[in-house]
């Protein structure tokens, strides 16, 4: 489905839609990266890291593929999706992250059209089994989207080491 465009129309009547990533987004989608580390955790990353590692993700899709949420141009919103094989399922699982809305764009159905979007890939995909992805345990406004939406953290729960 590379490529695939879906219209929607937010809270705010105008229309946009969700779309692949292409090559001329990565300085927007590495400055809300950015902003996300920032306004998240207080952590101000190395721009030069964060493009280069954004950048990356377009030269080898192996590593995962970015959407975006694009109003009239102006990119409001982006995701990534990365890949994991579970042999439970026989099938990939596709975990969302990096999960930025522009400010001024947030509680106006951006996100949960992305999502939407991801989900009907995952039905008409016989390979794709489903959808997870981590949130801080602080960022309580983002359970309560993901909740609304239909995701649940029952099962789960992330335990990781950084070097």
């Amino acid at each position: 489905m590379h490529g695939t465009f879906l219209y929607f129309r937010n809270k705010m009547q105008k229309m946009f839609i969700v779309r692949e990533a292409r090559l001329q987004d990565i300085s927007v989608i590495a400055n809300f990266q950015l902003a996300m580390a920032w306004e998240t955790e207080k952590l101000e990353l190395d721009p030069e890291v964060v493009s280069f590692g954004v950048k990356a993700v377009f030269e080898d899709s192996s590593k995962g593929v970015y959407y975006v949420a694009d109003m009239d141009g102006e990119i409001v919103g982006s995701l990534l999706t990365t890949f994991e094989w579970s042999d439970w399922r026989n099938g990939t699982v596709l975990w969302i992250q990096s999960v930025y809305v522009k400010p001024g764009y947030r509680r106006r159905g951006i996100y949960s059209r992305m999502y939407s979007h991801l989900k009907e890939k995952v039905m008409s995909d016989p390979h794709l089994r489903g959808i997870r992805l981590y949130a801080d345990v602080s960022n309580h406004m983002a359970h309560k989207v993901y909740e609304a939406l239909g995701m649940n953290s029952e099962h789960y729960k992330t335990y990781e080491w950084m070097k």
